[in-house]
């Protein structure tokens, strides 16, 4: 098959899908409104659309006037921001796609709907809304949105089920896919008998990096610990937050027992995630991480909050534990937990590996595009 992507940027989480897309013989085209200062670009290099000149225009001016008050004006070109539709419409006419996956329902999202649809072209909506939501939004502006984007999403958070939840006609689970890296028999756990912990995620409050370094400062007086925190450290915002978390290490004398790390390559991170023990995610409301998936392919045990998307790929008790979200002792119950019982820890690893060679690779993401496809002719028929 033809898979053409659309979406803002070439994020991380879709470097998995793009390997197993091709490995198993499709093409993939990805078109992209702006490149990220950090990607990896090693199985798919996309093709930047960018916006039209009015656009980006306009946005400037909106960036001028209302940036005062509006700290988020740059960012309302993703969501707002139309292309240069020539250039989007000839890029993929000439693909020609036997599925068009769109991120988001966006300015950008829609133009694209609009062209497959000129071009018949079967198109699926891909966001991170969880499946299972509390309420669907039926109000007129939700309505006329649905009606110019396309008629089937996917989603790889599938959320808490319910009797007071709701499904969005049309959606479906499809989750994140990860090759599987290294087996628990083939680790070393616990070298020097100090249990390795990583963490990964931008220096900012949400990701909690702080909270996590206060709780390995509580447990240290119980276990011998080494945290090890890598992350992007690439607006003054991220280097203010990264430089506080220094000063305090520093301050508390944890500089044996935390390292932190900025801007990582990809191999380096690889490095991090087969040198630990546990992997932690603290962060609050996080929408969708692939970073569970990628500890798990390592077999680690993961621990991450309730208010994570993909939270769903973490079994409770059986590959990790999810703990109450922003709450310091709750994480550190849940540290506690693995910790006490080093032998339960690469059970928990070994659980994690199972888990994505059985679920979460590329012919599970396969079945549900097919599924999705299905389902859109039917509605169409």
């Amino acid at each position: 098959m033809r898979f053409l992507y659309v979406a803002p940027r070439y994020h991380t989480n879709q470097v998995p899908i793009m390997r197993g897309l091709k490995r198993e013989g499709h093409e993939v085209c990805f078109l992209s409104q702006y490149a990220g200062s950090v990607e990896d670009y090693s199985d798919v290099t996309p093709v930047v659309v960018g916006y039209s000149r009015i656009f980006l225009f306009l946005d400037a001016c909106y960036v001028k006037w209302i940036g005062k008050w509006d700290k988020k004006a740059k960012d309302r070109k993703i969501k707002c921001g139309f292309p240069a539709m020539g250039k989007l419409a000839s890029n993929i006419r000439d693909f020609k796609p036997d599925v068009a996956i769109l991120r988001e329902r966006s300015a950008y999202s829609i133009c694209a709907y609009l062209i497959c649809r000129r071009y018949h072209i079967p198109a699926i909506l891909y966001n991170q809304s969880p499946l299972w939501e509390d309420r669907i939004k039926n109000d007129l502006p939700h309505k006329l949105v649905r009606m110019i984007t396309p008629k089937v999403r996917m989603t790889p958070v599938y959320g808490k089920s319910g009797k007071e939840k709701v499904i969005e006609p049309g959606a479906a689970f499809v989750p994140f896919v990860m090759e599987p890296v290294l087996s628990a028999d083939k680790r070393i756990w616990q070298k020097d008998g100090v249990t390795h912990i990583f963490c990964i995620g931008k220096y900012e409050q949400r990701k909690n990096q702080r909270m996590m370094i206060e709780a390995v400062g509580t447990l240290l007086k119980e276990y011998k610990l080494h945290l090890t925190i890598a992350g992007e450290c690439s607006t003054d915002a991220h280097c203010v937050y990264y430089h506080e978390l220094e000063k305090y290490v520093c301050m508390h004398n944890l500089d044996n027992h935390v390292t932190l790390l900025k801007n990582l390559s990809r191999t380096r991170i690889d490095e991090q995630y087969r040198n630990a023990d546990l992997f932690v995610i603290p962060s609050t409301l996080e929408p969708a991480s692939i970073s569970q998936l990628e500890a798990m392919a390592y077999s680690l045990p993961v621990i991450c909050s309730d208010t994570n998307g993909t939270a769903c790929y973490v079994e409770n008790g059986e590959n990790g534990w999810v703990f109450r979200d922003n709450n310091r002792e709750a994480l550190i119950q849940a540290l506690g937990k693995i910790l006490s019982s080093p032998g339960k820890m690469k059970l928990m690893g070994e659980k994690s590996y199972q888990l994505i060679v059985e679920k979460y690779q590329i012919e599970a993401y396969l079945a549900g595009i097919r599924r999705l496809l299905e389902n859109l002719r039917h509605k169409e028929a």
